[in-house]
């Protein structure tokens, strides 16, 4: 018999970590532990208003599928029992992890996978003045990639501030979604002069169509889809405007998920960068599984926190090492 534990866990972030939405100084995350016997899996998920997400909604979601779970529900049970999204992302990373830990194998091995190797990430700048940001640049420079949010009035002068600041380091950006439509050639053509790779929605999800448009503007620039993506149901509509996808677990709802999508965003031709939301190691650990398989990580959530949970990653620098099942899978 299985039976399911749910608890919510706050981690307090280093400073303040802003995008266009808002600042937030701390994590809260809500994780899912599902024990057999002397046995636990555990899985954690970030809810996120964005998506109508809170704390107390995703665990309640969670915590109503204990019978469930005790008579034995499985991953693929879960694609059927909630949507994606993150209450059903920790259940099935839970899942994952026990499994991996009662067949005394890796996760990676039960899903056919190689052993993921060290990982570069990407580093966030949360977005700031100019004079802030390039200060913040100027601080990670030894850092080979940079995320750099974006999202408001003057990020021409942001992102040159930036570049400024880190003259060597790689640069993607995230404009959350942002900008408008009468911006995107001027932001654009200020990425390019920063020698940006990669945009991350710069319009909101159900104005994007205005990037069927851009044309030359783009400047070979990668523009990769994030809130406009969450399953591989959604890959056919965001391949006609977009390069590049960011698979992350919360959206997808879980590792089961995020793997269906990875495989179908390579059948389609498409960049895939593997994501996060704020949160700590045991959230990263299956997203490395993604990464893995990926053109760029931005798995940096446990940096950008002043206390992550015990075991955890280890960061050499920007490289994620590899991990021990005592953190997950």
């Amino acid at each position: 018999m299985r039976r399911l534990k749910v608890s919510i866990e706050s981690f307090p972030i280093a400073g303040k970590f802003t995008i266009s939405r808002g600042s937030r100084t701390e994590a809260r995350v809500v994780v899912a532990a599902i024990e057999q016997g002397a046995i636990a899996g555990r899985g954690e998920c970030v809810p996120y208003a964005r998506y109508g997400e809170t704390v107390d909604g995703v665990a309640a979601q969670i915590e109503a599928l204990g019978d469930a779970v005790s008579l034995g529900a499985s991953r693929t049970d879960l694609l059927t029992f909630l949507p994606p999204g993150a209450a059903r992302n920790a259940l099935d990373c839970a899942l994952w992890d026990l499994e991996a830990k009662l067949a005394g194998q890796r996760a990676w091995t039960l899903a056919g996978l190689a052993e993921p190797r060290g990982v570069i990430t990407a580093y966030t700048l949360s977005l700031d003045t100019p004079e802030a940001m390039e200060a913040a640049a100027r601080k990670a420079a030894g850092r080979p990639l940079l995320k750099v949010k974006l999202g408001a009035a003057g990020d021409p002068e942001r992102i040159a501030a930036v570049r400024r600041g880190a003259p060597q380091s790689r640069l993607i950006a995230d404009a959350n979604e942002g900008w408008e439509e009468s911006s995107l050639e001027v932001n654009f053509a200020a990425c390019h002069a920063a020698g940006v790779e990669l945009i991350e929605q710069p319009l909101p999800a159900d104005k994007d169509g205005a990037l069927d448009n851009l044309g030359a503007a783009r400047r070979g620039i990668i523009v990769c889809a994030d809130e406009s993506l969450h399953t591989a149901a959604d890959i056919s509509a965001v391949a006609q405007l977009y390069q590049a996808v960011n698979i992350k677990l919360d959206k997808a709802g879980g590792l089961t998920a995020a793997l269906e999508l990875l495989a179908e965003a390579r059948r389609q031709g498409l960049a895939v960068m593997a994501g996060c939301m704020v949160g700590t190691s045991l959230a990263m650990a299956p997203a490395l599984l993604i990464a893995s398989g990926a053109n760029f990580a931005d798995l940096d959530g446990p940096l950008l926190l002043a206390r992550d949970r015990e075991p955890g990653l280890v960061y050499k620098g920007s490289e994620i090492q590899p991990f021990g099942p005592e953190l997950w899978g």
